[in-house]
């Protein structure tokens, strides 16, 4: 589960290079409600779109429907990376873990005699405040981008900036960092504008499925035989998911 939770809220604050002078070019990206029924044909040719709350037009925190598509877009894909992450860390670290201690006394990683809810219990509350601390440094940084005027800087994705775009870290760190969060090996820098596009919309599916997939996981722990394909597969889990005291950061 540290790997679930680690992908899972991705982001915090820390320092920011003084602002610097210099242009920075950036497309506005206003999205409207003909643009969501479009990208909805393309991600489900059979369901298209599919809103039954109407969430894009509940104007959230009276922005406005383009700021409140923008918003939901970029919940969308940012919780379907988390989840996408959080269903291979599941599965991995049920299997395996890291052969070193954990600790500098020697203590191990938690066993995978456990499961991953339980795992993340026995963690020492040390590791658990070092993960929470990654996430909000990640999630403040982001969220903080569109106010440097470095090159790092972009939109905010409620107005006008692209959904699920994170900025590069660069000279908006304090000191050198080797590899951005985004795209760490540029291996999509030179990618056209079409194939981004093509990518993004099977980043969405595969988001969605690994959402479907990890709740499938976790319901089958908590109500064993309400999830028959994963009945014997995954591990009962009787400790309280959300409210349990195994699962708080204090």
């Amino acid at each position: 589960m540290k790997t679930a939770i680690l992908a899972s809220l991705i982001a915090s604050a820390a320092a920011f290079a003084p602002a610097q002078e210099g242009a920075r070019t950036s497309v506005a990206v206003q999205e409207s409600q003909a643009d969501l029924e479009a990208l909805a044909g393309k991600l489900n040719p059979v369901v298209k779109y599919y809103d039954p709350l109407r969430l894009s037009g509940w104007n959230l925190w009276e922005a406005g429907d383009a700021e409140t598509i923008g918003f939901l877009r970029h919940a969308e894909i940012k919780h379907g990376r988390v989840a996408m992450f959080a269903f291979v860390g599941y599965c991995v670290q049920s299997n395996v873990h890291w052969p070193w201690p954990m600790k500098l006394d020697g203590t191990p990683f938690p066993s995978t005699d456990l499961s991953p809810p339980e795992q993340w219990a026995a963690l020492p509350i040390e590791s658990k405040h070092q993960i929470l601390t990654l996430i909000g440094f990640l999630e403040v940084y982001s969220e903080l981008a569109s106010s440097l005027s470095t090159e790092e800087g972009q939109a905010h994705y409620m107005k006008g900036g692209k959904p699920g775009a994170f900025p590069a870290f660069g000279s908006a760190i304090p000191h050198p960092v080797p590899f951005n969060l985004f795209d760490p090996f540029g291996f999509s820098k030179n990618k056209s504008e079409e194939a981004k596009a093509s990518g993004l919309v099977k980043e969405i599916n595969n988001g969605r499925l690994a959402m479907l997939g990890l709740f499938g996981f976790l319901t089958e722990q908590t109500i064993p035989g309400s999830v028959p394909l994963l009945t014997g597969i995954v591990k009962p889990y009787e400790g309280a998911l959300i409210a349990g005291k195994e699962f708080t950061f204090f």
